[in-house]
């Protein structure tokens, strides 16, 4: 008889949840949860392709190892004694190992318990992350502004007026850093009740498109936006931190000293936004009215990601808009990473590569290749690749490609046989998505409410399959058993996560979350500060140092901005995630997503049609993609979206391969960064564009 079973969907940050009816291991369907507390029913088509994944044909589901080229299947035993063996070898000489983890990890929260083993066997000093081409910024700028890189000041979106949202696109992403499920209702709410929102972006995108304002802004200018929102804020008096003022150190006076430096008209003219517009985004948002300013992708993958976030904080702060309800708030989790962890480091120790800053334990994945590829102490000669793809998601991709052939060991920690995989020595496949246990471990913090959600295993694992902390753990024993050391206890991850939650602010225990089918609403966001501060004065460190001097370094270059013909930025789309999923058929059905946006000027001028195929090309290399001639995109703006490019010699994704698209990082620069993050830049690349000739 078929059952239904109430659980998580944990494919994006939004933890919707879902109710799936099976029959034996047969999924028969996945819907909405109606009673769900923090998604109401909503789903995105993502959730239904979870019975894809779990009974995907091409998904790995025992060891592999590379022998002359060719795969054989190999013993789990076998393997970890293998891979251990090898890798005590090349400790032992001037290389080191390291480690990529794949943003998919953010959401297994049972690695996470086993994470701090692996990296005391692999003598780990500095990994690479999806963070580095992703959300650092953010991070780093938390840490030096509230103290703690944690510290996420999410919107408050159901009790706002107003939100301005500035390089994101919350109705593909459903959130991105900002737990969201149904965000399109919840903005349809924001202006039912008389608010408004508005969309600043390159691409009238899908959120745009719902939005009452939308502006187009010159890629990668959102610094120059930022500031000329502040100088309108001042111009017009309405520069009112209210209750936050007591809670501003030194540095708020001297911040303003420097952003008064600026001219607005300047200001305006390199965003492409006008002095009026400006001004208007600055009176709404200072209107009194609880107000958000939000950026996401957009503003962190640039020169000045980490700058730009500084500046969203303090036009927040600035409106008053901090720990207000309707602003933007902090969470408080069931588990607390602000509590249980510390506050992050900076600058512990430096890339060999560039002599960049260590940033909260990561090096930057742009610097990946290099580090590989170029001799010396401490060049990387093993690389453990857990559930990430950098072939596809770094950039120069083509670079990395070649620079995974010449490592002396490579294991891969993946279901799939993908892009970057293809290049390891052993695959060690974790089980399917409906075998394991979740927790929001990492983006309960986001949410746009404080909630709790347990799912335990939907089903039993196959005989011979491992969940991804049985990897973790059983590989570090063996690599700690190799070395002659004793390996240390396992802790199974439940037991882990029940003294987190026993040990945690609210009057919880593990059982009962689960029990709760539906989940655990812990309340709405509510006003933190000044006691959530970690700072050691407890005080908003309202001008960090280097955040100031970068402020100095965007001044300085305002007048010797190259004007590019064309500028490439990404996109992304609900039915997608980055590269991991397009082996889904129902995903991946219906239109062609991997397309050029181009402007009907821009194609006009060099006789591209709507439909033909194109080249792009710069100095990084080349692709051939199908236009698509669109006026959602500015004039001088191009768009390909991220995760394509399923073509590479011997990957095993047969639904990818129908239509592989391409990879938009074969055309990024690996050298640009943000200075003080070491994030890549993958927005506002200059391009050229032309028509395939017949």
């Amino acid at each position: 008889m078929p059952e239904i079973h109430a659980r998580t969907c944990h494919l994006c940050e939004a933890n919707c949840g879902v109710l799936i009816e099976v029959e034996g291991r047969e999924v028969l369907s996945v819907k909405g949860n109606p009673n769900h507390v923090l998604s109401e029913g909503y789903i995105c088509p993502k959730a239904t392709a979870l019975p894809d994944i779990q009974n995907d044909p091409d998904r790995l589901k025992t060891p592999l190892k590379k022998v002359d080229g060719q795969w054989q299947e190999i013993e789990w035993e076998t393997a970890y004694r293998e891979i251990a063996d090898r890798l005590v070898k090349i400790l032992a000489g001037s290389k080191r190992a390291s480690l990529y983890l794949g943003n998919p990890n953010t959401h297994i929260y049972s690695t996470t318990t086993q994470m701090r083993r692996f990296y005391k066997a692999l003598n780990l000093r500095g990994l690479y992350s999806a963070s580095t081409l992703d959300q650092l910024p953010h991070m780093i700028m938390q840490k030096w502004v509230y103290g703690h890189n944690a510290l996420y000041a999410v919107p408050d979106v159901d009790r706002t007026q107003y939100m301005l949202i500035v390089g994101g696109n919350p109705l593909a992403s459903n959130g991105s850093l900002w737990t969201v499920p149904n965000v399109r209702k919840r903005l349809k709410r924001v202006q039912a009740r008389g608010g408004k929102i508005v969309v600043i972006d390159p691409r009238r995108t899908e959120t745009a498109k719902v939005a009452d304002t939308h502006y187009f802004i010159k890629p990668s200018t959102d610094t120059a936006l930022f500031l000329g929102i502040l100088l309108a804020l001042d111009e017009a008096g309405l520069v009112k931190p209210g209750r936050l003022t007591s809670m501003l150190d030194a540095g708020w006076k001297s911040a303003w000293e420097d952003f008064r430096h600026f001219n607005l008209e300047q200001l305006s003219e390199f965003c492409g936004i006008s002095v009026s517009n400006i001004r208007q985004i600055a009176n709404d948002l200072g209107s009194g009215e609880p107000t958000i300013c939000y950026g996401r992708m957009g503003v962190s993958v640039t020169e000045f990601g980490t700058l730009n976030h500084y500046l969203i904080a303090m036009i927040n702060i600035a409106t008053g808009n901090l720990d207000r309800e309707g602003g933007v708030m902090f969470g408080l989790p069931l588990v607390d990473p602000v509590e249980r962890s510390g506050t992050g480091s900076y600058n512990r120790y430096q890339s060999r590569i560039s002599g960049r800053p260590e940033v909260l334990g990561e090096l930057p994945t742009a610097e990946l290749a290099a580090d590989i590829t170029i001799g010396g102490e401490g060049q990387i000669g093993a690389l453990f690749v857990f559930a990430g793809n950098p072939v596809l998601s770094g950039p120069d991709g083509r670079t990395l490609d070649a620079a995974l052939e010449t490592l002396d060991l490579m294991v891969s920690i993946d279901i799939y046989m993908s892009e970057t995989a293809v290049h390891a020595d052993y695959i060690l496949p974790p089980c399917g998505p409906l075998e394991k246990d979740h927790y929001p471990l990492f983006l309960a913090p986001l949410a746009v409410r404080n909630f709790a959600a347990y799912s335990p295993p939907l089903f039993e694992m196959e005989a011979g399959m491992k969940a991804d902390w049985q990897i973790v753990a059983e590989l570090s024993n063996a690599i700690q058993m190799a070395k002659g050391d004793t390996p240390d206890a396992l802790v199974p991850p439940r037991k882990i996560l029940e003294g987190m939650i026993e040990a945690s602010t609210y009057d919880l225990k593990l059982e009962s979350i689960e029990a709760e089918e539906n989940g655990v609403d812990l309340g709405p966001l509510f006003s933190q500060l000044p006691d959530r501060l970690k700072t050691h004065d407890q005080k908003i460190h309202c001008a960090p140092e280097l955040i100031m001097g970068d402020l100095a370094r965007f001044k300085t270059g305002l007048d010797t901005r190259d004007a590019s013909d064309l500028v490439l930025i990404g996109r992304r789309h609900v039915r997608s995630n980055n590269s991991w999923l397009h082996n889904s058929n129902r995903l991946l059905k219906g239109p062609e997503r991997c397309t050029l946006m181009i402007h009907p000027n821009d194609a006009k001028a060099r006789n591209i049609q709507d439909g033909a195929m194109t080249t792009v090309s710069n100095s990084v290399g080349r692709v051939e993609v199908v236009a698509e001639v669109t006026e959602d995109v500015m004039q001088g703006v191009v768009s390909i979206p991220h995760g394509y490019g399923h073509n590479r010699v011997g990957t095993k994704l047969s639904i990818a391969e129908v239509k592989p698209g391409v990879s938009i990082n074969d055309l990024i620069d690996a050298k640009p960064m943000d200075a003080l993050s070491g994030n890549a830049v993958l927005n506002g690349v200059a391009v050229n564009v032309a028509a395939v000739m017949a």
